[in-house]
């Protein structure tokens, strides 16, 4: 049986009989991006290159980049041209604007590089062998480390899909001459050798999965700069100070203490002191105590001895 084309199908097939384009099409009138966010290496630095191949690549495309390391492969995550082809593009200005609340000048930012192509098959495969040769090597490496007498704890060992430059990560609470060291571990690895000594809070980067939230940690997720953490935040924050409950893979002060520290300092300036005289629906009372994220006081009623709880918006100072 043959089958025979309805009109009206064929004429909504038609842009010209149409109100809108579809989206294919809307796609296929985009112009490749000229600038890309990538992100790359261990340490999830970014970096804004300038690409001028045709491919019109999406948010999680891998690509092989000219960076201020060497050849790398890196991820994209969005573009800073209108003309994106996944319609994801930031502006510039929100770009660096971005940058400069989550650390400035800290924040591991670069610009000298470029684009040179959208990773293939052949590439993807490349990297996985230069990552199990890494990992192969590894403990070597920490033997190297060990048998050179130095105070140095091997960390992670991370190469470059160009296979020039090989950094290696190492925990130390001192600083080390290292410099017989490299021509050591040059020899062996027959690479361009970066020794990197890091703190316990990019050693939990590389090394640590999931906190006790349940969520990946914010230093190996997306927080950039690791600051230290007071412990002023975690008694604003915590009604215990048990170090095993506020502290995090890396031992110290869990970073979220300090990016909602600025939240809990403005919800706790709202809510009545213990001890407090206020006045209720239900008449005066004393505020005995106040649950800071649900903007609850608990008090003594004068009249009647009962206690109860009250939004913070229902009472008032006496």
């Amino acid at each position: 049986m043959s089958i025979h084309p309805l009109p009206i199908f064929e004429r909504d097939g038609d842009p010209s009989f149409r109100d809108a384009l579809t989206d294919e099409e809307r796609y296929a009138r985009l112009a490749p991006p000229t600038s890309l966010v990538v992100r790359g290496g261990r340490m999830k630095w970014v970096a804004e290159y300038p690409y001028d191949g045709k491919a019109k690549p999406g948010c999680g495309t891998k690509l092989v980049a000219k960076t201020h390391r060497g050849t790398e492969l890196v991820e994209m995550l969005t573009t800073a041209c209108s003309n994106s082809g996944c319609s994801k593009s930031v502006s510039r200005h929100e770009m660096l604007d971005y940058i400069e609340h989550s650390g400035g000048k800290q924040f591991p930012f670069h610009t000298d590089g470029r684009i040179i192509r959208v990773a293939t098959a052949d590439d993807l495969a490349q990297w996985s062998r230069v990552q199990a040769e890494a990992t192969a090597q590894s403990p070597s490496v920490e033997s190297i480390l060990q048998s050179s007498g130095l105070p140095m704890k091997f960390v992670a060992m991370e190469p470059i899909f160009g296979g020039e430059l090989i950094t290696i990560y190492y925990a130390s609470e001192e600083r080390v001459d290292f410099r017989a060291l490299l021509t050591t571990l040059a020899a062996a690895l027959h690479a361009r050798i970066e020794l990197r000594q890091i703190g316990a809070r990019d050693e939990a980067r590389l090394t640590a999965d999931y906190e006790k939230c349940g969520q990946h940690c914010c230093c190996k997720n997306f927080l950039k700069v690791l600051k230290p953490v007071s412990m002023k935040a975690a008694k604003v924050q915590k009604a215990t100070l048990d170090p095993m409950k506020i502290s995090g893979r890396c031992g110290r002060l869990m970073c979220c203490l300090r990016y909602e520290e600025e939240t809990y300092e403005s919800l706790v300036a709202k809510l009545p002191k213990v001890k407090s005289r206020v006045m209720t629906p239900e008449g005066a009372a004393t505020v005995i105590e106040t649950k800071t994220l649900v903007q609850l006081a608990l008090v003594k009623l004068d009249a009647t001895g009962r206690e109860a709880a009250f939004a913070i918006e229902d009472i008032s100072a006496l």
